[in-house]
C-alpha cells in the first residue's frame, strides 16, 4: 500500500470491483482496491468470459449490458486482452423455439440480430451437427475473453496506467466511512464501495440480509476435442431460450418452457442451459447448471455434467474429446432483482450483481455508482 488515504476504497477485486475502479479513475480519483485473496478467485474467473448482450432481461439489464459491451471493447484494446471470438449463434430445433426467436427479433433487443437457416448457421459454426437444428438466431454483439487471464490483465492495467493501488491478501474487518479497518491496518477513504460477490456475512450483514439473497452453484467443464476444430461463435441452444429472461419473459416462450418441462425435465430441474465458447488453445468451455442454497455443497455431480454434455453432443459434432477440467462457481442470487445497490450512508455503497451476468454488466454499473457518488 503506497499511502493510507484515498478518494475511494473498493472492497473486492472481481469484475464488479474493477469496473468501479475504472469509472472512478477516469474521473481522476485516487483509488485503492482491497481483496482478501492474492488474485481474483471468485465468480469473475469461473465463468465463460462470455460478454453477453443478447438475451439479457429487457430494460435495465439489457441496457447495462449494451453499455458494458462498449466499455469491454475499449478495455480489451487498451489492456491487450485478446477477444477470442465474437458473436452468438442461438440454435433452435423445436417449432416453439422458432416462435420465440421470431418474437425476439420484433423487439428493440433484436435490432442487430437476424434469423439464420440451418445451412447459414453451419457457416457460422462449422461443427454444428448436421440435421440437429431447424434455424438459429445470430447476434454479432457478443465477445469472449479468457476470464482467468483477463481479470489479472485488467488489474495490472489499472495499476500501471490509471495509478490504482491494490492491497491483496487483505481482509476488511469493518467499514465506517471514512475509516476501514483491515488485517493490514487502518485505511482512510472519503468514499467506499463494497463489492462482496456472494459473501453476505462479512460486511454490512444486516443490510445485505434484508434483500433475501441466496447463492447459486453452477457446474462447468473444459472439453478438449482430439482433432483441431474452430467453433466460430459462442453457441447456445433451445434451453437458453427458456432461461435467459430476454427471451423467456416473452409470451411466446410459455409454450417452449412447457414442452421442455415435459421432454427435458432433467435439464430443467437442474437449471441447465447450454453455452459453449472456445479458448485460444482450441479447448471449449461448456456449461452450465444452476442450484440454489445458502451454503451450496462443494461437490460436482457427474450426472449433471452428463446432462450438459448430452445437450452439447446433440448440437455439436466434435468427434472424440476429453474432459480436462471440471469446476464449480457460485454467485449471489435474489428472487426479485438482478442487481442491488445499497446506501448505508452518503459516502458508502454496497453493490452486488444478483444473477449470472456480472461480467456482462459490471462496467455500466460502475459508471452509474461512481456518477451517483460524485454527482
Amino acid at each position: 500500500m503506497k499511502q493510507t488515504s484515498y478518494d475511494l476504497a473498493i472492497v473486492g477485486a472481481g469484475i464488479v470491483g474493477l469496473a468501479h475502479a475504472l469509472a472512478a479513475a477516469k474521473r481522476g480519483k485516487k483509488v485503492l482496491v482491497i481483496d482478501r485473496d492474492s488474485v481474483a478467485n471468485g465468480a469473475s474467473i469461473r465463468n465463460f468470459g462470455f460478454v453477453t448482450v443478447t438475451g439479457q432481461q429487457a430494460g435495465d439489464c439489457w441496457q447495462k449490458a449494451s453499455r458494458s459491451r462498449q466499455v469491454w471493447a475499449e478495455v480489451a484494446e487498451a489492456a491487450r486482452i485478446p477477444l477470442l471470438h465474437q458473436g452468438l449463434t442461438m440454435t433452435a430445433r423445436l417449432p416453439e423455439s422458432e416462435a420465440v426467436i421470431d418474437a425476439f427479433l420484433d423487439t428493440e433487443m433484436g435490432t442487430h440480430c437476424c434469423r439464420l437457416t440451418a445451412e447459414e448457421a453451419a457457416l457460422k459454426v462449422p461443427s454444428l451437427r448436421p440435421g440437429s437444428i431447424s434455424c438459429a438466431l445470430y447476434s454479432p454483439l457478443e465477445v469472449r475473453v479468457e476470464s482467468r487471464d483477463a481479470l489479472p490483465q485488467i488489474a495490472n492495467w489499472l495499476e500501471e496506467v490509471h495509478q490504482v493501488d491494490f492491497l491483496w491478501q487483505t481482509s476488511v474487518n469493518s467499514v465506517a466511512t471514512p475509516t476501514l479497518e483491515t488485517s493490514r491496518g487502518t485505511v482512510s477513504a472519503d468514499t467506499v464501495i463494497v463489492c462482496p460477490g456472494d459473501d453476505g456475512t462479512t460486511l454490512f450483514a444486516e443490510r445485505i440480509a434484508a434483500y433475501g439473497l441466496t447463492r447459486c452453484k453452477l457446474q462447468m467443464l473444459r472439453v478438449r476435442p482430439r482433432e483441431p476444430m474452430r467453433l466460430g461463435t459462442a453457441v447456445m441452444s433451445d434451453l437458453g431460450l427458456a432461461r435467459y429472461l430476454g427471451y423467456a419473459e416473452l409470451p411466446e416462450a410459455e409454450a417452449l418452457k412447457a414442452r421442455l418441462d415435459r421432454e427435458m425435465s432433467g435439464h430443467r430441474e437442474n437449471g441447465i442451459h447450454l453455452i459453449v465458447v472456445q479458448s485460444e488453445d482450441g479447448s471449449l468451455v461448456v456449461g452450465d447448471s444452476h442450484h440454489y442454497d445458502l451454503t451450496p455443497d462443494p461437490f460436482i455431480d457427474r450426472s449433471v455434467n452428463d446432462l450438459i454434455l448430452a445437450e452439447m453432443d446433440t448440437i455439436l459434432d466434435l468427434g472424440s474429446y476429453d474432459i480436462s477440467e471440471t469446476w464449480i462457481g457460485t454467485y449471489a442470487s435474489a428472487p426479485d432483482r438482478w442487481r442491488l445497490t445499497d446506501t448505508p450512508d452518503d459516502a458508502t455503497r454496497i453493490v452486488i450483481v444478483t444473477a449470472g451476468c456480472g461480467a456482462s454488466t459490471a462496467f455500466a454499473i460502475g459508471e452509474e455508482t461512481v456518477a451517483d457518488l460524485y454527482r
